[in-house]
């Protein structure tokens, strides 16, 4: 049986990010595929100090309010409006 089951690397464990129906000591095989990683297409310094500090002001305009919660949940992240 195949079965595609993303999972996120950490402290020497593979996580699951979705619901798995295996068995306790399973034996799996992995496949790996490199990270997707896009190079920046901005070179010249001085227009990427202007985006960051850009991004800055914007993020100062944005705060996060004091209220809101510690962790969103896996929806509120991908929450789309």
């Amino acid at each position: 049986m195949v079965q595609r089951l993303k999972a996120i690397y950490r402290n020497g464990a593979f996580i699951p990010q979705a619901p798995c129906d295996l068995p306790e000591d399973s034996e799996v095989e992995l496949t790996f595929e490199e990270p997707h990683t896009l190079p920046p297409t901005v070179t010249d310094p001085e227009e990427r100090k202007r985006i960051m500090e850009e991004l800055i002001q914007n993020m100062r305009s944005n705060p996060i309010p004091a209220d809101a919660p510690r962790r969103f949940t896996r929806e509120e992240l991908h929450e789309r409006r």
